[in-house]
């Protein structure tokens, strides 16, 4: 019997997957910090949610994932506990949630990467690719908030100043 081993390159590590996710994140908080506080709640077009919706389930899902993952708890993430009232208000908790997402990806193991993870008990797919969701989540909502910037004739930021 003859025992063939591939070898596989490495494309990115997940320092450098952390770091492309949190430079996402930091262009989505210059995104929220643009919109005027009253257009950030109120403002929409076509039937969309207002851009601090938006947010808000962004803050919802990437640290509580993450903690779900590390944790293996699968229950459903919660967009309707935080209440803000204030731009400010989600700016903390976007800090706070960076912060969250910081700590429980460095508990992540690269052999988790590959595991298959039931996430919110809806989405059953590797690891890997349920944080690559959260960051297509986000950059599909910071189209819709550069949409409403631009309506409101406000020049949201270079989409390609990540850092």
């Amino acid at each position: 019997m003859t025992t063939t081993a591939t070898a596989t390159k490495q494309f990115m590590t997940s320092d450098q997957l952390l770091e492309d996710w949190q430079g996402h994140r930091n262009l989505t908080r210059r995104v929220i910090e643009a919109f005027p506080e009253k257009e950030l709640f109120e403002f929409s077009i076509a039937g969309m949610r207002p851009f601090s919706k938006m947010a808000l389930e962004l803050i919802s899902i990437g640290g509580p994932a993450l903690k779900g993952i590390v944790e293996s708890n699968t229950e459903a993430h919660d967009e309707e506990s935080f209440h803000p009232k204030t731009k400010e208000e989600i700016l903390k908790k976007w800090d706070e949630e960076t912060e969250v997402i910081n700590h429980y990806f460095s508990l992540i193991t690269e052999e988790r990467f590959q595991e298959t993870f039931n996430l919110f008990g809806q989405y059953e797919f590797p690891v890997y690719q349920n944080i690559l969701y959260f960051i297509d989540n986000e950059v599909h909502h910071r189209g819709q908030g550069y949409v409403y910037l631009r309506a409101l004739g406000i020049e949201p930021p270079f989409f390609w100043e990540r850092f």
